[in-house]
């Protein structure tokens, strides 16, 4: 029942990273950085006690820097994509990194987004409910986004069994921002390295329509019937590739789920993730009206080790993103992702081991 703090790296700049490893008799515990608010190491038990760590990182911050697939952290202030980089508030236009090569888009929050900035951390609770607020000022102009946006993350590991994150930020100006968490899970252990035996659920009607730069079209589509339709629970690789789209663009799911209840005062069951063998159960709780559904389809096999040396393969794991529409700017008829003085954008999402 603590918060142990403790080195973890040293960035070429010099600065160094901490790591904050959350503990209770909950039997999850968590491990996060400063760096990003990337979540390290996830350790959660199975039915008979056995523990594994359930979110795919590295062993040290070289990994994180030379990496790829925002393993873990924060990313922000847009998560997903902004097509060609650009986008109109206010009537003014402003223009963004194209930093999703080959696609011509703007990536969760650019060249140096929130998963490469070092956060200030605050304890705030070191007890039964050990609790972490990181906050980041994100100065006007930083990746041409508009505005001083003040954010908080606030890590709090709960006694029974759950992480939650609280989403919180303000400007001084009107903005966009669009934050998640890109942590990567398998429930049977990131070193099982394959997804596709693990058991989702997604209380979602409609997916949108990408392109073929992953990009919303602007239509939505029901996905009765389809490889997308996760209603009723069922194996997340038992419909890999069984449709060109998916396969051509794709290689197994990066879309955007739109939950069937999307009341953002409310945090609730939206999700989840289970391995059959090992019993091991994610629940996704959240007040966000969309779920990112990724199977780690362009993980680069080439980049560094995971821990413990287990090396990446594509199909490891799956993030559940929970965010606005991708691209919502730029379309009238998607959730609103501006921020204006005076607002407060405040989101909560808790990923409950049961």
């Amino acid at each position: 029942m603590s918060i142990d703090k403790k080195l973890f790296g040293t960035l070429p700049c010099g600065s160094d990273v901490y790591a904050y490893t959350m503990t209770n008799s909950s039997g999850v515990s968590a491990r996060v950085l400063d760096f990003g608010c990337i979540i390290v190491n996830l350790w959660v038990k199975d039915k008979s006690g056995n523990i594994a760590d359930v979110v795919c990182g590295y062993d040290d911050i070289d990994g994180y820097l030379n990496g790829g697939g925002y393993q873990g952290a924060i990313v922000g202030r847009v998560a997903n994509r902004i097509g060609n980089g650009k986008f109109t508030l206010d009537g003014v236009e402003y223009t963004l990194s194209l930093n999703d090569a080959p696609r011509p888009n703007s990536l969760h929050g650019g060249d140096i987004g929130f998963d490469k900035r070092i956060w200030d951390a605050v304890v705030i609770s070191n007890g039964e409910e050990p609790e972490i607020e990181f906050s980041y000022l994100s100065p006007d102009g930083e990746e041409n986004y508009p505005g001083n946006l003040s954010v908080k993350c606030t890590y709090k590991l709960t006694s029974d069994g759950a992480l939650s994150i609280r989403y919180t930020a303000t400007t001084d100006k009107p903005t966009i921002v669009n934050i998640t968490n890109h942590s990567y899970f398998n429930m049977a252990g990131y070193d099982s390295c394959d997804i596709r035996d693990n058991i989702a659920w997604i209380n979602a009607d409609r997916i949108l329509e990408n392109d073929e730069n992953i990009l919303p079209t602007g239509n939505f589509i029901d996905i009765t019937g389809t490889a997308y339709d996760f209603r009723e629970p069922k194996a997340i690789g038992r419909d890999f590739n069984s449709e060109p789209s998916m396969d051509v663009n794709c290689g197994g799911y990066d879309n955007n789920f739109i939950f069937n209840d999307t009341d953002e005062k409310t945090v609730k069951l939206c999700a989840f993730l289970q391995d059959p063998k090992s019993g091991r159960k994610m629940e996704v709780w959240t007040n966000q009206p969309c779920v990112g559904f990724y199977t780690a389809n362009m993980i680069n096999e080439d980049d560094p080790a995971f821990k413990g040396g287990v090396e990446q393969k594509v199909n490891c794991a799956v993030c559940f993103e929970t965010q606005k529409m991708p691209d919502a700017i730029n379309h009238a008829n998607f959730n609103n992702t501006v921020l204006r003085p005076g607002e407060i954008y405040d989101y909560t999402t808790i990923y409950k081991f049961v």
